[in-house]
């Protein structure tokens, strides 16, 4: 992944950080609701910048095609989604019930 790239995944989780922290202070959350919904919004900032840690330091090793180096950029991308994934999941158990 290019930097230009990378920092635009940042940018867009950090968009939708803030709207999620929109929705939850309209939505009435709870003292622990609140403290999972920045624990997963820290989450997932912290890992977007760990996976594009992992992919500048392997494009400061080698910038030739590597098949160790793919597996590598593709597991921390891969890690970023199912946290992704997860971080969905458990708003909708959060908000869902609250909405309907």
């Amino acid at each position: 992944m290019t930097q230009a790239a990378a920092e635009q995944n940042f940018r867009v989780d950090l968009v939708a950080a803030v709207l999620v922290l929109a929705v939850s202070f309209f939505t009435g959350l709870s003292r622990v609701e609140w403290c999972i919904i920045i624990l997963l919004i820290a989450g997932m900032l912290a890992l977007e910048m760990v996976n594009s840690a992992i992919e500048r330091t392997v494009d400061l090793v080698t910038q030739d095609f590597h098949p160790l180096a793919k597996a590598a950029k593709d597991i921390a991308a891969g890690a970023v989604l199912i946290y992704a994934i997860a971080s969905v999941v458990i708003a909708c158990m959060i908000f869902l019930p609250k909405w309907f």
